[in-house]
């Protein structure tokens, strides 16, 4: 498959990603009007891109094992995500903190805004998963010793962000821990350690989709996600709320490196 031809087939495959993407959102967001509680975006976004990744599996024309290797990859990691966020911020919560902000900020517009909130997800779902297109798309047939590289960075992603979430229920599972920041395992050596193995995992991927032509452009999702993550909405928002609900989050921030696990900082 030539270059040219290739782009325009992933385009073709991220086009119809992102109609179901937004149709799913757009569904989504009346749920929220009803209820109050725009929390499942959260859960949403991780599942829509482990369904889109499927999808493109289905429609790509590429070789089979890489349509497969696509579709398995995001959905280990997908469908993971999407059910601990399910069962750790959805069921039987109230609307995360984050959320609750913006809906006390965007008053009385808050519904019109978080339809577009929605949609900006959507569009999220649909740069998040063009790795995944490229590799559905790859023709190749034998995984090579980058796409073999690949799987294991992204492995050691999942079992990091895994063991991270572990962690932290364990934490708050224990009622003598109630408002206490957690500095159990990997929290005791990073603030966001389940943010960090979750950029690595994208590095895996990215580094799996490089085997394929024009792969090089999946560099773009974990370069935009540390963007994300660092500056934007992930460990920003995160620490603004953990600073207004937690007395000891200033000394945790002050001995605890923010992203990349590193021993404690003592004195």
């Amino acid at each position: 498959m030539g270059g040219a031809r290739l782009i325009e087939s992933v385009w073709g495959l991220l086009v119809v990603g992102a109609v179901v993407a937004s149709a799913v959102m757009a569904l989504l967001w009346v749920v929220q009007v009803r209820i109050r509680d725009a929390s499942h975006v959260d859960v949403a976004w991780a599942v829509l891109i482990a369904c889109c990744a499927i999808l493109y599996g289905l429609l790509a024309e590429g070789d089979s094992g890489n349509r497969v290797l696509a579709a398995a990859l995001a959905s280990l990691w997908g469908f993971r995500l999407g059910a601990y966020l399910f069962f750790d911020r959805i069921l039987g919560k109230e609307e995360d903190g984050r959320y609750q902000e913006l809906r006390r900020r965007w008053a009385p517009y808050a519904n019109r805004r978080f339809f577009w909130f929605f949609q900006f997800q959507a569009l999220f779902v649909v740069f998040f998963s063009a790795p995944f297109a490229f590799i559905a798309q790859d023709e190749s047939g034998a995984l090579g010793p980058l796409e073999w590289t690949g799987i294991g960075v992204w492995a050691v992603g999942n079992a990091g962000a895994i063991l991270s979430d572990v962690q932290l229920a364990r934490w708050r599972g224990n009622p003598e821990n109630t408002g206490r920041t957690a500095r159990a395992g990997l929290w005791s050596w990073s603030r966001h350690p389940n943010y960090f193995f979750e950029w690595v995992t994208w590095c895996g991927v990215a580094l799996v989709a490089s085997a394929a032509p024009w792969g090089w452009l999946a560099w773009l999702v974990p370069a935009g996600l540390l963007f994300l993550l660092l500056k934007v909405t992930g460990i920003p928002a995160t620490e603004a709320q953990a600073l207004r609900s937690r007395a000891d989050y200033a000394e945790y921030q002050r001995t605890t490196s923010v992203f990349v696990p590193l021993p404690p900082r003592r004195g």
